[in-house]
């Protein structure tokens, strides 16, 4: 069995109704943060204006809820920073809200299912309590 799920989905960062730019995004689940999926987006479609996205330049990582990308593939979902929404066809939209601005990133659907679908061989839906650290938690929060 694997420690985690990592699978890299192509998607498209919207920048305006006519024009896109194309990008891989990591998709991560690991099991001992149960609750939580990461995407990983390359440096350089940062917002932050300090970003060269030159080498050694780190990705910009998201970390929201699993439940809340599971649905998103169904229903508008989220409230604050990141919403997920289903559109057109089998497309699935992220918007990504920070004080350096707003991103749109359009998925297929499909990619984003099979990695939910890996995540949940890992902890299934309903179990991620027996999953938790609570020491090791309060740990990091307490730095």
């Amino acid at each position: 069995m694997h420690n985690s799920v990592e699978e890299t989905a192509q998607a498209r960062l919207i920048l305006s109704p006519q024009r896109s730019a194309r990008l891989h995004v990591l998709l991560t689940y690991l099991p001992e943060d149960p609750l939580a999926v990461r995407m990983a987006f390359p440096a350089e479609f940062s917002l932050d204006g300090d970003a060269t996205g030159g080498p050694g330049a780190e990705d910009i990582v998201w970390v929201f809820a699993r439940q809340l990308l599971a649905s998103g593939l169904e229903l508008p979902s989220g409230a604050g920073d990141v919403h997920v929404r289903p559109a057109v066809g089998r497309r699935t939209l992220v918007e990504l809200r920070a004080p350096e601005g707003t991103a749109l990133i359009q998925f297929d659907t499909t990619d984003l299912r099979r990695f939910l679908w890996r995540s949940r061989l890992l902890v299934p839906e309903g179990e991620e309590h027996l999953h938790l650290d609570a020491d090791r938690a309060l740990a990091e929060l307490l730095g």
